[in-house]
């Protein structure tokens, strides 16, 4: 392990420093709407469209991406992400209407769909013994790159520059972090069965996991898949619909529903820094999968049912901490169980993360508009509860593919060297 981190420090570094940068473009547009309408002369809906456009080409391309990526490697997709995310943040400002800052946002679903189908399989590849702390950390920069970006746009309005600043500099980190990937060392994705004649290749190479029932993609697979839609369901939920719970339910005021996203944000970054630690001394990335909805339960049922703010804050806190991460470590489950395919599974599973960013803010419209706030967390429980489903049917799978012990399921703990004997060759 300490090899393998010495060796791919910095393409991590980069890895990390890319979505860092991402946790901006992810709410920039939001975050200047009123100069964009502006500068484009456009509406609230034409600034939406840009989002629309950029969650469409994204749900477009990752499968393609992933394919890919699995045939030409992971470091050239992590490089034209970069470069298109660049020419995205440039373009936007200097766009003179609509229509060419749709071009622009084309480029930059094209440049998500890239990052993701090329960082995460590297990822996992780098650090196979610690990828579930390697992929939930993902989820830790972009959470401190989307917290930041505030406080860099109000500067640069106390300044009175021109907006674009705040484009202009992620662009420009953006750049010189390809450069440091560029000149980064990757792992391989051959296995040791097909390095020996490839004088090229490291000697750091992942090795094939070796299976005692044969993994099952229409079972366990389509499973995770799913995990990959209800996860950013409930994620999409709370972000969207969290404050207006809290004026409606509770009678909080404005400014304190508002608070109610921080105490969500907190319990989120709490989570990454605890993963990280227990993934790497107590958990397994499949337990997590099971144990974080299950807990989540608990705390939208205690949302729903207990009208205090104190209560709501705590509950709010849980949710947070026990959303975050589900999806990225889904994610390593599935590479688990069908690891020469990883960029192919990135695909889809962020595929199924796409639709659900597009469906569930329709869906959750719809209940708004007939029912109340209230039937909204309804369907998250409901999702949640989906989510506990198919998390134990991935969690028995996991056990007899295997042959190991979850929290949950097989009959014995395995030694460290049974799992190394078991699980590789």
């Amino acid at each position: 392990m300490n090899t393998l981190k010495n060796s791919y420090l910095h393409a991590a570094c980069g890895i990390y420093i890319n979505y860092f940068l991402y946790g901006m473009v992810n709410i920039i547009l939001a975050s200047h709407m009123s100069f964009l309408t502006e500068s484009l002369h456009t509406n609230a809906a034409g600034v939406s469209l840009l989002v629309s456009a950029i969650c469409f080409v994204r749900l477009a391309t990752l499968y393609v991406s992933g394919l890919l990526s699995d045939r030409f490697g992971r470091k050239p997709f992590i490089i034209i992400a970069g470069i298109l995310m660049a020419v995205f943040l440039v373009g936007i400002p200097l766009s003179p209407n609509l229509g060419t800052a749709v071009i622009f946002a084309v480029l930059a679903g094209v440049a998500n769909a890239c990052m993701d189908s090329g960082t995460y399989p590297a990822l996992i590849e780098a650090f196979p013994k610690a990828a579930g702390s390697a992929t939930v950390l993902v989820r830790g920069v972009i959470s401190v790159g989307a917290s930041l970006l505030p406080i860099i746009i109000l500067f640069i309005m106390n300044q009175d520059w021109f907006y674009g600043y705040a484009f202009f500099l992620p662009a420009i980190i953006f750049l010189l972090n390809t450069i440091l990937i560029y000149r980064a060392k990757f792992p391989s994705m051959k296995c040791e069965d097909e390095e020996k004649d490839d004088e090229t290749i490291t000697k750091e190479v992942p090795k094939k996991p070796v299976y005692h029932s044969q993994p099952r993609f229409r079972l366990e697979g389509i499973c995770l898949i799913l995990l990959g839609f209800t996860g950013p369901a409930l994620l999409y939920v709370m972000q969207l619909w969290l404050p207006t719970y809290g004026q409606q339910m509770i009678g909080l005021t404005e400014a304190d529903s508002l608070k109610l996203i921080s105490y969500y944000n907190i319990g989120s970054l709490v989570s990454v820094f605890f993963l990280v630690i227990a993934l790497s001394k107590w958990l397994k990335p499949v337990s997590v999968v099971l144990l974080y909805p299950i807990l989540s339960l608990f705390a939208f049922i205690l949302l729903l049912t207990v009208k205090s703010q104190m209560a709501m804050i705590a509950a709010v806190l849980l949710i947070g901490f026990t959303i975050s991460g589900v999806l990225q470590l889904s994610l390593t489950v599935m590479s688990e169980f069908f690891s020469e395919r990883k960029g192919q599974i990135t695909g889809f599973m962020y595929t199924a993360t796409s639709i659900s960013y597009t469906t569930i803010p329709f869906v959750t419209g719809l209940l708004m508009e007939h029912f109340h706030v209230r039937s909204v967390f309804e369907l998250a429980i409901a999702i949640n509860l989906i989510s506990i489903v198919l998390a134990i049917v991935v969690n028995y799978r996991y056990a007899r593919v295997f042959f190991t012990k979850t929290l949950f399921f097989g009959k014995k703990a395995a030694s460290q060297k049974e799992k190394q004997d078991l699980l590789y060759r």
